[in-house]
């Protein structure tokens, strides 16, 4: 399996992940001819993309799907609640539903885990692939225990960071907005991102890629720094890290 994170921020998220039989994308929040570019700079036929798995109905992570449906006619995996939502903003589109939270795309295999964000449904995924295996959570205000076994020591983490809360708390948005943010419905800080990082990594983990970053609340440094803060905390050591961007894709990951 190979992954590689196209955009990610509050102005548009989607992931490419690759396996020898089927090529996906999480998410759609770019536009069309950004994927476009970026699937044509990865040597990557955009026609062939076959499946797009959707976290949640918020536009960073849709908005560029009408175009893309319209030229390429995927097939969306959606919840029933999430088929609805879409339903308003899409028309007519082709559509499958998991089965028993699970889909089966080729040689992937899709688990559903649910999320905690202020969507009409939000949801993560832990993907496999043979032996490899990614997380991939954004959006989310906690992470429920019941997900925890599933969730550890998997080849690949790419989860949400989204703010540092100081620099929250002392940044532009209004105080409604702080609260959004910071609720069990809004986004994971650093501290938490790093706080479950440390008890789902094990010794079949190769990456970490934390996304989702605030451009304003957040940077790249506070992320990097309260995660080893909270790997020194607890004794551990784990240094093959990425940093998904708004505009630029990451290196294509092999999981």
């Amino acid at each position: 399996m190979k992954v590689c994170v196209l955009s990610s921020g509050s102005k548009g998220n989607s992931t490419l992940v690759i396996t020898d039989k089927v090529k996906i994308l999480i998410d759609l929040g770019t536009t069309t001819s950004y994927v476009e570019a970026a699937l044509n700079n990865l040597n990557v036929d955009v026609k062939e993309i076959s499946h797009i798995l959707i976290t949640h109905s918020h536009a960073d992570h849709i908005k560029g799907l009408k175009v893309f449906i319209k030229r390429y006619n995927p097939v969306i995996l959606v919840t029933e609640d999430m088929k609805n939502v879409l339903e308003k903003e899409l028309g007519n589109f082709r559509y499958e539903y998991y089965e028993d939270k699970k889909a089966i795309i080729g040689d992937l295999t899709v688990n559903v885990i649910k999320t905690s964000h202020d969507a009409e449904e939000s949801i993560g995924f832990v993907l496999t692939n043979n032996n490899s295996s990614m997380v991939y959570i954004t959006d989310t205000g906690y992470i429920n225990q019941k997900y925890f076994k599933i969730l550890s020591n998997n080849n690949l983490y790419v989860l949400e960071s989204n703010h540092d809360i100081k620099m929250l708390m002392d940044g532009p948005y209004p105080y409604y907005l702080q609260q959004r943010v910071r609720g069990d419905k809004g986004h994971l800080s650093n501290k938490q991102a790093s706080d479950y990082l440390c008890k789902f990594i094990g010794d079949n983990t190769r990456k970490i890629v934390f996304a989702h970053i605030s451009e304003h609340n957040n940077s790249y440094e506070k992320v990097i720094e309260t995660f080893n803060e909270e790997l020194s905390k607890n004794d551990m050591k784990f240094d093959d890290v990425l940093i998904a961007k708004q505009n630029e894709a990451t290196e294509v990951i092999e999981v």
